[in-house]
């Protein structure tokens, strides 16, 4: 009953935006960090939770440690999009979808074919000297031992937002004004505990506020619609669903 009362919502519009979150790419087998077992795992090699080894404070004063951690748990190059990011891709190009805005750092929905995609954490896909600013590769941050060093001698920082710093500017805006505008919108993939991301669900005006998520979460109340299963399996049947409306 509810693919079919979601498969309506989405026939039904050509404004709809959607928010995901880390659910969205353990599907494509990248584990969340903030899990149980990341941050066992984090304690048990670093002594540290993962929050505090991807905060601005400890990339500057612990940079080698830093980039350990971060290779390791951080990029996962080999990935593939689900089942999810090539819906989303699918409903961009039915008109239906304006926007997908991203929690995520891995670049799987650029990957998978959507076009506008705000990233507000960033992306590993992106590294830039902090002296020169001359561009890196994810893949070439990989090649390079210890601390990445740009030819010039800086330091290499992912374009990735650490804890402590602030989003970029320009990829809220848009963000906000994306699901602001939205006729619909859909949430899928996270818990919406991490902030300033899980706020902008309060942004949204309009009525048909979706919910994806395999664990309830304090806003199912709130959702017209609360789907409790996985989102690739979800999103790909209401396409399905859609192309044989």
């Amino acid at each position: 009953m509810k693919y079919e009362q979601l498969t309506e919502i989405v026939k039904n519009s050509d404004n709809i935006v959607f928010l995901g979150g880390a659910g969205v790419s353990t599907e494509s087998n990248i584990p969340d960090f903030r899990s149980e077992d990341g941050l066992y795992n984090a304690k048990t090699k670093y002594g540290r939770s993962p929050e505090t080894l991807i905060s601005r404070s400890f990339f500057d004063r612990n940079t080698e440690i830093f980039y350990d951690y971060y290779k390791n748990n951080m990029i996962y190059l080999d990935a593939k999009p689900n089942k999810a990011h090539y819906a989303l891709a699918e409903l961009e190009k039915m008109c239906k979808l304006k926007a997908v805005v991203t929690q995520n750092i891995d670049g799987l929905h650029q990957l998978a074919g959507s076009k506008r995609v705000y990233e507000l954490h960033g992306s590993v896909h992106r590294n830039y000297c902090m002296k020169c600013n001359k561009f890196y590769t994810a893949a070439e941050i990989l090649t390079m031992n210890g601390v990445p060093r740009c030819e010039c001698g800086g330091i290499i920082k992912p374009d990735v937002v650490l804890y402590e710093e602030g989003l970029d500017d320009k990829v809220w805006n848009g963000a906000y004004n994306a699901i602001k505008k939205a006729d619909v919108l859909i949430v899928g993939g996270t818990s919406l505990v991490v902030y300033p991301a899980a706020g902008l669900v309060g942004i949204y005006k309009g009525n048909d506020l979706v919910l994806i998520n395999k664990s309830t979460t304090s806003y199912d109340s709130m959702a017209k619609i609360a789907i409790h299963e996985s989102i690739g399996q979800v999103l790909s049947t209401v396409v399905e669903n859609l192309k044989t409306v």
